[in-house]
């Protein structure tokens, strides 16, 4: 039996969670960069006129950074499980590893977020 088992499950149950919200932030990254596709196809059946090249690229930037924050979350959810693991098996009592990282990663998806709602507002009303 593995020693304090019940605390390294609550521990990797976290870990797989950020996971899963990593692959997520990749997948949703790749249909950023991909959309500029679907925009310029649709662009020129409804509209006739073709996606602006600046448009373009500010869909592929905002794609490879949300591809990029996602492996930076994958990186700090192993980081960080491996932290706590090392932590339950310690038997000196250590403080809390704080939230700053993770409101420093949502606060980043969010203003990305807004500037994508943005660039797609400008591209469909203009």
């Amino acid at each position: 039996m593995i020693e304090r088992y019940s605390d390294h499950a609550a521990n990797e149950r976290p870990f797989l969670a950020w996971v899963r919200t990593a692959i997520s932030i990749m997948a949703f990254g790749f249909l950023v960069e991909k959309f500029d596709l679907f925009l310029e196809i649709a662009s020129k059946s409804l509209a006739g006129r073709p996606l602006s090249v600046s448009g373009h690229a500010t869909g592929n930037v905002a794609g490879l950074i949300l591809i990029a924050l996602g492996g930076a979350t994958m990186i700090l959810a192993t980081i960080r499980y491996r932290k706590t693991a090392r932590d339950i098996d310690s038997a000196d009592v250590r403080p809390g590893s704080g939230a700053r990282l993770d409101v420093a990663l949502a606060a980043m998806l969010v203003l990305l977020g807004a500037a994508l709602f943005v660039y797609l507002v400008y591209t469909v009303v203009v």
